[in-house]
């Protein structure tokens, strides 16, 4: 079995792709690491550090690349695994309850990062990322146990040919 350049994902012999659910923990992986990133330079400029410029970019940077993961999963994944699974649906609609949920989170976050430095209380920026990582973590552990094993037996050729938006970390 040859490894790809994502560094996970192996063809069978019969070029079947495999594991699609260990790409999404790839993911999730590093959509924590962002928000801990974040987190970072939030105390940063709290502290004195980071220009309030430089956070909102790395907000929306991190904010799109969820939005990113989230819709690839409602528009692709999901809808992919309803068919094959039909059992999945409550969970499925239970996980699009929280990219709902996540996405108020992002919106509030955004608007008190874009008012750090016009009186926008420090301690309501940490309060709101602590609840995203809180809602996040949450959202990503239900999910990896109850969809990463059906992820792995899905047959998705056409995303051997596109990696799904749900399956990109970074700019990829």
């Amino acid at each position: 079995m040859e490894a790809p350049e994502h560094g996970i994902t192996m063809e069978t012999p019969d070029g079947r792709l495999t594991a699609f659910g260990n790409q999404l923990i790839d993911v999730h992986l590093w959509l924590r690491e962002q928000l801990d990133a974040l987190r970072e330079d939030v105390e940063a400029h709290l502290a004195g550090g980071a220009l309030p410029r430089e956070l909102r970019t790395h907000c929306l940077t991190f904010c799109s690349a969820l939005e990113r993961h989230h819709t690839g999963e409602d528009g692709v994944a999901f809808p992919a695994l309803a068919r094959s699974f039909p059992e999945l649906r409550p969970v499925l609609e239970e996980l699009r309850r929280d990219h709902r949920l996540v996405e108020d989170s992002l919106r509030r976050l955004q608007a008190l990062l874009d008012g750090l430095g016009r009186g926008h209380d420090p301690v309501r920026v940490r309060g709101e990322l602590d609840s995203l990582a809180a809602l996040m973590e949450t959202h990503f552990v239900y999910e990896e146990k109850r969809i990463v094993a059906a992820l792995d037996a899905l047959d998705a050729p056409e995303w051997r040919r596109a990696q799904p938006a749900f399956l990109r970390s970074g700019d990829m």
